[in-house]
Parts: structure tokens; C-alpha cells; sequence
């Protein structure tokens, strides 16, 4: 056979055979609705640990307190509809506007003290320092311990009458503050215990951040000649500042839902002097029967939260570099 020829051949021999038949196409749709279905149903399967807990004890309460927000209740007689006016009494209520100063002056004096001093331990524990691991331990240990026992222990320690903080600076010729029992040391006596606690945190988060950066920039620096204060104001903080915001918001939101070491140090006396947004929902709901005022409360605290939240959220394109 020619080459010219078998293309010829090829198209009768193609022409002769018997027909072929295409396999049907699969039902594309039906199978890939039932692998969503299944795919559905294992997120579902491991979701619902987390899910049932969160919806119980976030989710429930929180659409418990929008309701309970909305009427007259004192936790044992019927609800009385109230409507707003929950809302209109707090808002002219001058307590309410001096339990969030006394909640943003907590935060003004905790937050740079906890975010510098967890910065320095961060710096300082960064480096090869022998027992470096168990230095690091000691510094978060507070982190773990109960906010009662270490509230009882400051309480103790900043004793105006026979505390150690009072009775060292006795030796040096001070005469200490009244601490938690002045109504103008009140607060600092919390923001001091509540960053001694807190502080161990923040160490983590931010040595992890310092851990992150690559080494060659601060030998770059150093060819350029670049001394230590350069390089922590020109790559370190820079480059630390993901873990900043971080703290920040975290510190924040903590900050605003400050409770424990209030109750247990000061019980928001002395005169209110310490009385912060949480201790007032506490005592509405609990000493004065205001169950709706509280509710209506916690619905204010979250805004004013969340608006920070938001703020913080978007304001973050200015200053915070991700690499």
C-alpha cells in the first residue's frame, strides 16, 4: 500500500466498523451535592464540641440578655416590660458614666506598663542567657495562677500598716501610700497587680514575635553601623509590630471586662473610688436586684468594645508592617 493510499484506507476501514458507544456521563451534580453533603456533615462532626459549649454558654446568654435587657426584673418576681427605658436610665445615671472613667483609667495605667514591661523581658530573655527556659517559666507562672490568690497576696503585700511594699519604703525614709484602702491609690494598687500578672503573657507573645525575625537585617544593621537603640527603633519594633497588635487588642478587651482582681482586692471601694463597668453589672444584678439595668449595661459594654475593636481593627494599615 502506497502512502498516498492509506489515508484512504484508514477512513473505509473507520467507515465499516461497528459503531462505538460514548459511556454515559456521570450525574456530575447529583455526586458533588451529596460530597458536600458529607463534607457538611464531618465539619459539622468536629464543630460540635466547640459549637454546643459556645452556643449554651456565649450565644444563649448573650441573646438572654438582649431580652432580659428590655424589662423590669429582679431575678424572682415576673419581668415587667420596660422597653429602652433601661438604656435611658443608665445613660442618666451619673454612676454609669464613672464606672467607664474608672475602667479607662485602669486601662491608661495597665496597658504601656504591662506592654513595656513584657518588652523588656522579652528583649532580655531573647538573648543567650544560661537558664534562659527556666527564667522564662518563672516569668509566667503568675499567668497561670488564680486571679483570687494573686488579688489576696498584692492585697497583702501593698498593706498600708504592715505590708512589705510599705515597710521597705519605711527603711528608705517614705512614708507609703494608703495603697487599696485610699481612694486615690485604690486603682494603681490593681493596675500594679493586675501587670504583675499579665506581664508573663505578654512576654510570650512578643518573644515570639522577636524569634520571627530574621536574623540577617540586625547583621545588616550592624554592617551599616547601626548601634543597639537604631536597630530596636528601625527592625525591632517594626517588625515586632503583628505581635503588638495583638497584645493590644487582647489587652484592651481584657481590659474593659476587668473584674476579679477588683472584687477581691478592693470590692470597688474605697466610695466607689475603684468601681469599674463589670463590678457595677455585678452589683445591679446581685445586690440591687436590677437584673435589667445589668443586662442593658453588659449590652453597653459590649458597643463601647466593640467600636474599639473596630477601630483598632482598621487603623492597623498605618502602623503594623506584615512581612
Amino acid at each position: 500500500m502506497s502512502i498516498l493510499a492509506a489515508p484512504q484506507a484508514i477512513a473505509e476501514a473507520a467507515e465499516s466498523a461497528p459503531p462505538t458507544r460514548m459511556p454515559a456521563a456521570a450525574p456530575r451534580a447529583g455526586r458533588s451535592r451529596a460530597a458536600r453533603v458529607r463534607y457538611a456533615l464531618v465539619v459539622l462532626a468536629f464543630l460540635l464540641p466547640s459549637a454546643i459549649p459556645l452556643a449554651l454558654f456565649v450565644i444563649g446568654p448573650m441573646i438572654a440578655a438582649v431580652w432580659i435587657s428590655l424589662h423590669d426584673w429582679n431575678l424572682i418576681a415576673p419581668m415587667r416590660f420596660v422597653g429602652l427605658d433601661n438604656f435611658a436610665s443608665l445613660l442618666a445615671d451619673p454612676a454609669t458614666g464613672d464606672v467607664f472613667l474608672h475602667t479607662v483609667g485602669y486601662i491608661i495605667g495597665y496597658l504601656p506598663l504591662v506592654y513595656v514591661g513584657g518588652l523588656l523581658l522579652a528583649l532580655a530573655l531573647n538573648q543567650a542567657l544560661k537558664g534562659r527556659s527556666l527564667w522564662r517559666g518563672i516569668y509566667f507562672l503568675p499567668v497561670v495562677t488564680s486571679w483570687i490568690v494573686v488579688a489576696l497576696v498584692w492585697r497583702w503585700l501593698l498593706n498600708p500598716s504592715t505590708g512589705i511594699v510599705n515597710t521597705a519604703l519605711a527603711g528608705l525614709g517614705i512614708d507609703g501610700p494608703g495603697w487599696w484602702t485610699d481612694p486615690a491609690w485604690a486603682m494603681p494598687s490593681i493596675v500594679l497587680a493586675s501587670a504583675w500578672k499579665d506581664v508573663g503573657f505578654v512576654m510570650v507573645i512578643l518573644l515570639a514575635g522577636l524569634q520571627a525575625i530574621n536574623p540577617d537585617l540586625y547583621d545588616a544593621a550592624r554592617v551599616d553601623g547601626a548601634g543597639p537603640w537604631r536597630r530596636l527603633w528601625s527592625i525591632t519594633l517594626p517588625m515586632l509590630s503583628p505581635s503588638t497588635f495583638f497584645v493590644v487588642v487582647i489587652s484592651l478587651i481584657n481590659g474593659f471586662q476587668v473584674f476579679d482582681q477588683v472584687y477581691a482586692m478592693t470590692g470597688g471601694g474605697p466610695g466607689g473610688a475603684s468601681q469599674v463597668v463589670v463590678q457595677q453589672i455585678y452589683d445591679l444584678t446581685f445586690r440591687y436586684g436590677a437584673a435589667g439595668e445589668a443586662a442593658a449595661l453588659s449590652w453597653m459594654l459590649f458597643a463601647v468594645i466593640l467600636a474599639v475593636t473596630v477601630v483598632q481593627i482598621i487603623g492597623q494599615k498605618r502602623w503594623v508592617h506584615y512581612v
